[in-house]
C-alpha cells in the first residue's frame, strides 16, 4: 500500500535499438510522489516526466519529450518499472534511449533486483476505470473496461505464418510478470530493416535482441522463450504504455492488432473525460 522506490543506485550498458549507439543508463531511488522521470545527461541534465502527455512519437516505439529533450523506446523498462510496481524512480541516460539489452523487460527487471527495493511513508495511488473507453483505428482497437485486477486480452493476426494468429490473456501480478511477460522479446521483420536504417532506426537490432522474422521463417527461433512469444511482447508494450497514466490501472485491458499509437490514444481518451475514472488512495 506504500510507494516503492530503489534501495539504492544501479547502472548498466549497452547499445540503443534505433540509434544503434552505447548508452549509459543509471535507475536511483526517488522522492516519494516524484514519479518515474528521466534525465539526459548528454543534455544538461534535462528532465522529462515519464507521463502520457508527454509522447510525442509512437510509430516504432514510444517516445516522450520536453524541455528541448527526448527519450525513445521507452516501453520496454517502462513495463518493467510497472512490473515490479516502483513508483518513484530517476532514470539517468546519456544518449537517446534506454539500452535494448535482450529486447524484453526481464533485462530491467534484474536491474531492479539488484538494486533492491525500499517502502516510502507515503500512500499509492490507482487509477479506477468507471466506465469503458475505447478508441480505434481500421481493424485495431484498444480499450480499457471496469475490472476489480489489472486484466490482459490481447490477440494478434499476422499475415505471416511465423507468427500467424495468437491469443492471451493474463491477469497481472508480479511474480506472474517475471515469469510470463517480461522474458517476452521484442521482433521485427527482416524486409523492413533496410528502409529502418536509411531513416536513421533500427541500427542496434541483432539477431540477439530481437526475434528476426524473413517471410514465414524466424531467423533466431532459438531465442524463443515461449511459443506465444508474440503476443505476450504484445501484452509487455501495454504495460510500459500504460504505465505512462502515472498510476497502476485497475481495469481490463482489451487490445486486438493494437499497438503504441493506440495505446497512446486510450489513456488520451480515458483522461479526457473525468467520469471515466476515479483517483483512489490506497492506505
Amino acid at each position: 500500500m506504500t510507494r516503492r522506490t530503489l534501495a539504492r543506485e544501479v547502472a548498466t550498458e549497452g547499445v540503443a535499438l534505433h540509434a544503434g549507439t552505447s548508452v549509459r543508463m543509471t535507475l536511483a531511488p526517488a522522492e516519494p510522489h516524484a514519479g518515474i522521470v528521466f534525465r539526459r545527461t548528454d543534455l544538461a541534465g534535462r528532465n522529462i516526466a515519464a507521463r502520457y502527455d508527454r509522447v510525442t512519437e509512437t510509430r516504432l516505439g514510444t517516445v516522450i519529450a520536453e524541455n528541448g529533450a527526448s527519450i525513445g523506446v521507452i516501453e520496454h523498462l517502462m513495463a518493467a518499472i510497472a512490473g515490479a510496481e516502483i513508483d518513484d524512480l530517476i532514470v539517468t541516460l546519456d544518449g537517446p534511449e534506454p539500452p535494448i539489452l535482450d529486447g524484453d523487460a526481464l533485462s530491467y527487471l534484474r536491474l531492479v533486483g539488484e538494486a533492491g527495493t525500499a517502502d516510502a511513508p507515503a500512500s499509492r495511488e490507482v487509477i479506477k476505470v468507471l466506465r469503458p473507453v475505447q478508441v480505434e483505428h481500421g481493424d485495431a482497437r484498444a480499450a480499457l473496461h471496469p475490472s476489480e485486477a489489472r486484466q490482459f486480452d490481447f490477440e494478434i493476426d499476422f499475415s505471416s505464418a511465423a507468427i500467424g494468429k495468437q491469443k492471451f490473456q493474463w491477469t497481472f501480478s508480479r511474480d506472474g510478470f517475471e515469469t510470463e511477460i517480461a522474458p517476452a522479446r521484442t521482433f521485427g521483420f527482416v524486409h523492413e530493416l533496410d528502409a529502418l536504417n536509411k531513416v536513421g532506426l533500427g541500427r542496434g537490432a541483432s539477431l540477439e535482441n530481437t526475434l528476426a522474422i524473413d517471410g514465414d521463417k524466424i531467423l533466431n527461433a532459438e531465442l524463443m522463450r515461449f511459443p506465444d512469444e508474440f503476443v505476450r511482447h504484445k501484452i509487455l508494450d501495454a504495460i510500459g504504455d500504460l504505465a505512462l497514466a502515472g498510476a497502476p490501472i485497475i481495469a481490463r485491458f482489451e487490445g486486438r492488432r493494437s499497438g503504441h499509437v493506440l495505446n497512446n490514444q486510450l489513456l488520451r481518451a480515458l483522461f479526457a473525460d473525468a467520469a471515466n475514472y476515479s483517483r483512489v488512495t490506497l492506505d
